[in-house]
Formats: structure tokens, C-alpha cells, sequence
């Protein structure tokens, strides 16, 4: 069973570039704005990993953290904040933090912080929390061996072809553009990196993977459909 994340983040936009990495790597999430309502939800989904900002509405992180860490929860916690001096950080920690990433950040390294934290908690409790296999459809991604197979073929894929067949497997039908593909799987945005390079991937993996599944929706984008 996959590990259920709670992130609590009141910037919208953060947090679903967060959400949308943690979902492709497999994981059960919820997300909250606000810090009295992350209250409410970490007691009753009793989640495996909390992503928790300091500044937030109705409760702040620390004092949410503060509150938990009281009822002897013992999630693992990422705090996410815009203050990174070293007395914040310290703060934090002793309030029961288990790290403490400071903004702006890479999605690309909260998801590995996250993985590195459940491996511990796997270790401590005996059970397997990071997922490393997704199946939908034909096709099937070890995400711990960065391999993927359609039916009974294995791919050949560069590491960059698997991130964004990882990122398209894990949202089935739903069309991305160019310049959301870049933002999501390239951690980059027009203007730094050029969009022909998510044309040139998509073409690389379209003939790798088969072109019936990686789909051109006209004027907007790319989507993988698995049930042709």
C-alpha cells in the first residue's frame, strides 16, 4: 500500500507542482491551505509523511507540529519554509521536524528528501511504504529501478524519456502542453529551456513506446491513453 502524504501549503500554485511529483511517484495525497484544517485532516487520515509550511491560516505549522508531536504522532515531517536562517531551522527541528527545506526548492529533491524519510520509517516499522511499481494498462514502471515495460517488452529509455512516461503514466488521458510538460518533468519553464525539446522527447518516446499511446491533441498538447 502506497504511503499517504499530507501536504499542508497555503501558496496554490506550489502545491500542486508539489502534489503533481508526489502523485507520479506514487503516492496517496491530500493537500490543505489552512492550518486548523490540517489539524482535523492529519488526525483522521493518520497520514505517513507530513510536507507542512510554517506560515500558514488559522494555525501556524509550528504550533501545528507542536500539537502532534504532544498526541505522540509519529509521522515523519518536512517543514517547507521561506525562513532559512539557522535559528528557524533549529527551531523547527526540536519542535519535531525530521528536515527542513528551505524556498524556493527543487520537486525533483523533495520527492527524493520524502523517499529518503519513508526508507527510515520502513526500517524502523518492517513495512514497505515506498511504492516501486505502477501498472495501468499495458503498461508497467518500477520507479526504484527507473525501468518500464509494455506488456511483456521491456523499454530502452534514457532517464529523461522515463520522467516523462512516468509523469504521463500517472496522469492516464489528461492532456499536457508543452509548457506544462517542461514545468512538471523538466523543472523548467519556456523561455530557459526551449519547448522543442518536449517535442523531440515525445517523439523519441512515441517511437519507443508505440504511437497509439502517446497521443498529439491538436493546439494543445500530449496525453498517454492506455486503453486502445
Amino acid at each position: 500500500m502506497p504511503a499517504r502524504i499530507l501536504v499542508v501549503e497555503d501558496d496554490r500554485t506550489m502545491a500542486e507542482v508539489l502534489l503533481a511529483y508526489l502523485r507520479r511517484a506514487g503516492y496517496e495525497t491530500e493537500w490543505t491551505a489552512d492550518g486548523t484544517e490540517a489539524y482535523q485532516l492529519w488526525q483522521r487520515l493518520e497520514p505517513d509523511l507530513v510536507v507542512l509550511d510554517l506560515m500558514l491560516p488559522g494555525m501556524s505549522g509550528l504550533e501545528l507540529l507542536r500539537r502532534r508531536r504532544g498526541l505522540a504522532d509519529e509521522a515523519a515531517v518536512i517543514i517547507l519554509s521561506a525562513r532559512g536562517e539557522e535559528e528557524d531551522r533549529l527551531v523547527g527541528l526540536e519542535t519535531g521536524a525530521d528536515d527542513y527545506v528551505v524556498k524556493p526548492f527543487s520537486p525533483r529533491e523533495m520527492v527524493l528528501r520524502v523517499e529518503a524519510l519513508l526508507r527510515r520509517t520502513e526500517r524502523l516499522a518492517g513495512t514497505q511504504l515506498v511504492n516501486r511499481q505502477i501498472e495501468v494498462g499495458e503498461i508497467s514502471i518500477d520507479l526504484g529501478g527507473k525501468s518500464a515495460r509494455c506488456g511483456d517488452r521491456r523499454l530502452s529509455l534514457t532517464a529523461r524519456e522515463f520522467d516523462l512516461l512516468a509523469f504521463l503514466h500517472a496522469h492516464p488521458r489528461q492532456v499536457f502542453s508543452r509548457a506544462q510538460l517542461l514545468e512538471q518533468v523538466w523543472a523548467s519553464s519556456p523561455g530557459w529551456q526551449s519547448e522543442a525539446t518536449v517535442t523531440e522527447h515525445v517523439h523519441r518516446l512515441r517511437h519507443k513506446l508505440g504511437k497509439r499511446f502517446v497521443e498529439t491533441v491538436r493546439g494543445v498538447g500530449y496525453r498517454l491513453e492506455l486503453n486502445r
